[in-house]
């Protein structure tokens, strides 16, 4: 199974189409195939400028695209449920056993707050989906409602990341409005991302580096 059949399944689709109206009517920032797809390039881009083998950018490319299917059912353990959905999906289309169990994992871990990251995909996976910030994403329009996930998406006015395999680093570049979030609230609000990336940083063996409005801040 490649990245691209995963693409056009309409199956896929109809989940990320339940799970997208859940979130809205619960106010969560986008999680929809919008956000997916570009975790999945991204995911890709990182492991495939690293040398990573091509199986395990497509890997990358997969999970990342499934990683939020599993919002359809519950937020809060949507890691797990997702995993499950996409077992089975991967199952019905005959993927190759140990390329199941990978996927599944990357997508079971991708929350994964406190813990070691366990492979180089799921790594790629936590960096890229932490790194999505964009205004766009916002859509609670209530700010009274805001947490720091709607706070830090709105102050975003422009991101870019990078990999760099010669310097062995991975940057986060990101442009601010400084009329929504003062830099060191800003700093203070993506913390929670920021170690994300740190520990899968770790585990590709490389350093993380995020800049925020030309500031280095890690």
């Amino acid at each position: 199974m490649l990245y691209k059949d995963i693409l056009g399944s309409k199956e896929i689709v109809d989940y990320y189409e339940i799970g997208t109206l859940i979130l809205g009517k619960q106010g969560f920032i986008d999680h929809s195939p919008v956000h997916t797809r570009l975790v999945a390039e991204r995911a890709a881009k990182i492991l495939d400028t690293l040398g990573y083998r091509e199986r395990d950018v497509e890997l990358a490319q997969i999970a990342g695209y499934l990683h939020d299917i599993g919002n359809c059912i519950n937020r809060s353990s949507h890691a797990e449920y997702g995993a499950i959905i996409a077992s089975q999906i991967l199952k019905d289309a005959d993927m190759e056993m140990m390329d199941r169990v990978q996927v599944v994992s990357s997508i079971a871990n991708h929350e994964e707050t406190e813990e070691t990251v366990p492979d180089p995909i799921t790594a790629a996976i936590i960096i890229a989906d932490k790194t999505d910030v964009r205004r766009t994403r916002v859509r609670e329009r209530d700010e009274a409602k805001f947490n720091d996930n709607d706070w830090v998406n709105k102050a975003a006015v422009s991101t870019e990341l990078k990999c760099d395999a010669s310097a062995r680093t991975i940057s986060l570049t990101i442009g601010i409005d400084e009329s929504v979030l003062s830099v060191s609230d800003y700093i203070e609000m993506f913390t929670g991302r920021a170690n994300m990336c740190l520990r899968a940083a770790e585990t590709l063996k490389v350093t993380m580096e995020v800049f925020i409005n030309d500031q280095k801040v890690l």
